[in-house]
């Protein structure tokens, strides 16, 4: 799936993009019972000819009721649908939260630097942070442009010294660099806050 938003993805596959809404369908399957005011009347003037013609369904949202004319197979089209329509979210729920995304979300912006600050993690948590890094490299950096690394440390560490585009090398490269990066004691904030500073500074990352 691409790396987007699930705000841009509700836009490209939501109900309302195809039409699905309850107001959508309602709208293609009858049509509102009305009760209008009428301007030469002076009064309110209720529409009882579909009374006891059609099924009515009554919104609990706004107590708005529809006389419903649609036949089954139409009914059973949108029913159809529907059920397709809960699949799809399905399967977007399970990739939002699933591998990499369940750490590190979705990556949307197409030039990042990934700070690395392991703190006073134990050499097996070492090794479980640098899995997870290897599974966003792989996942979702090589969809993008450009990329970097840089570990805060005594003396900073960078992969590369600006942001490098994205090819299967580079990938390669990184996840080389990352598992030969050697277990050390918890950098300072002042180093952490100077590897953010590091990376904000290449001119290709807007955030």
């Amino acid at each position: 799936q691409p790396l987007i938003s699930s705000s841009k993805w509700l836009q490209l596959h939501g109900l309302k993009r195809n039409k699905l809404t309850l107001s959508q369908i309602l709208s293609q399957i009858g049509f509102q019972h009305r009760k209008d005011y009428v301007t030469t009347l002076g009064k309110l003037v209720a529409s009882r000819y579909a009374d006891g013609l059609f099924p009515q369904y009554k919104r609990a949202q706004d107590g708005s009721v529809y006389n419903l004319t649609a036949k089954k197979e139409l009914i059973l089209h949108f029913v159809d649908c529907l059920m397709g329509a809960i699949e799809l979210y399905k399967q977007r729920m399970e990739w939002l939260t699933s591998e990499s995304r369940q750490i590190f979300g979705v990556i949307q912006e197409q030039c990042i630097v990934i700070v690395l600050d392991f703190g006073t993690a134990a050499p097996a948590d070492f090794d479980l942070c640098r899995d997870a890094l290897s599974m966003v490299l792989v996942e979702q950096v090589t969809q993008i442009a450009k990329f970097n690394l840089i570990r805060a440390a005594q003396d900073l560490m960078k992969w590369q010294q600006k942001s490098t585009p994205v090819s299967e090398h580079t990938v390669k490269s990184a996840v080389t660099w990352l598992w030969k990066l050697d277990h050390m004691t918890a950098a300072s904030h002042t180093r952490s806050a100077e590897a953010l500073l590091e990376a904000m500074s290449d001119d290709a990352v807007s955030s």
